[in-house]
């Protein structure tokens, strides 16, 4: 994709590849279908498979990052790893976290420690549906942190709300508003591909999602509203743009195109 790039999903090993096909083999036992792991597991809802993260904005320590102490990028996952353990810190499991360009910038607001890095993207791409890359699918949104939680937003709705995050991350289109699907969605759509994204749930609790397999942008959406019981959700990434590390679940993708931009991490002190 030209602004969301790149995972390549084989190199999260033969490990992932088996516990895919245990999860199949105990659908068709009808056992349960999850494995567990820390602040993840797999799961599958109509028919579909997925690696859910359910992180705790008041317990966990969910942060985003984007470049090194050199000012670069870190591009991938176990850089970042290497980075955290430098600083006394353990990286329990990271996301990309949006769309970004062929320098790994931003597509959109990118906040970090309460610095923004870059600001809201507003501009309108008109045209049909197809035509409009999934960022500029309006309404798109915003995930942010803040010190009362984690919510997300329509961009105009972050735009008028004027939030003091700590974090924020751009991206789009909105899956959910409010509990009400994003209007061009389309049900039994053939647009099927990989997809991951964030939702907030009525506790506070934020979901992290990815597929396993292809899925279109309907079925996508109704995972975090009907399933994972978010009344808010955005998309995040598709195609070869999604990238999970958690090596319990042995996933450590890494991108064809040279690397990720913005993550999302959880991280503890090395000592707790």
């Amino acid at each position: 994709m030209a602004i969301g790039i790149n995972v390549e999903r084989m190199q999260a090993g033969m490990v992932d590849i088996k516990a895919v096909a245990i999860l199949g083999f105990l659908s068709a036992l009808g056992a349960p279908q999850t494995a567990e792991a820390e602040g993840c597991s797999r799961d599958a809802y109509d028919g579909n498979g997925f690696i859910v993260c359910t992180i705790d904005p008041a317990t966990d320590d969910l942060r985003l990052f984007l470049n090194d102490a050199d000012g670069m990028p870190y591009r991938r996952f176990s850089a970042l790893a290497e980075a955290e353990e430098a600083r006394g810190r353990e990286l329990v499991f990271a996301f990309n976290a949006g769309m970004y360009g062929e320098d790994f910038s931003p597509t959109g607001l990118y906040v970090e420690d309460g610095e923004q890095a870059r600001a809201i993207n507003t501009i309108v791409v008109e045209g049909r549906p197809a035509q409009i890359p999934n960022f500029y699918k309006r309404p798109n949104g915003v995930f942010y942190l803040d010190d009362d939680g984690a919510g997300v937003v329509t961009t105009e709705d972050y735009i008028a709300m004027a939030p003091d995050a700590l974090f924020a991350t751009q991206s789009g289109p909105m899956l959910v508003i409010d509990g009400e699907f994003h209007p061009a969605l389309i049900e039994g759509s053939s647009d099927r591909t990989r997809r991951s994204g964030v939702g907030v749930c009525e506790d506070g609790q934020v979901k992290l999602a990815a597929t396993d397999g292809g899925i279109n942008f309907f079925n996508f959406a109704t995972l975090f509203r009907d399933h994972l019981l978010c009344p808010d959700a955005l998309f995040l990434d598709g195609g070869n743009g999604v990238g999970v590390y958690h090596p319990e679940l042995g996933r450590n993708n890494r991108s064809w195109h040279g690397g990720y931009g913005p993550m999302f991490a959880v991280v503890r002190d090395l000592g707790d």
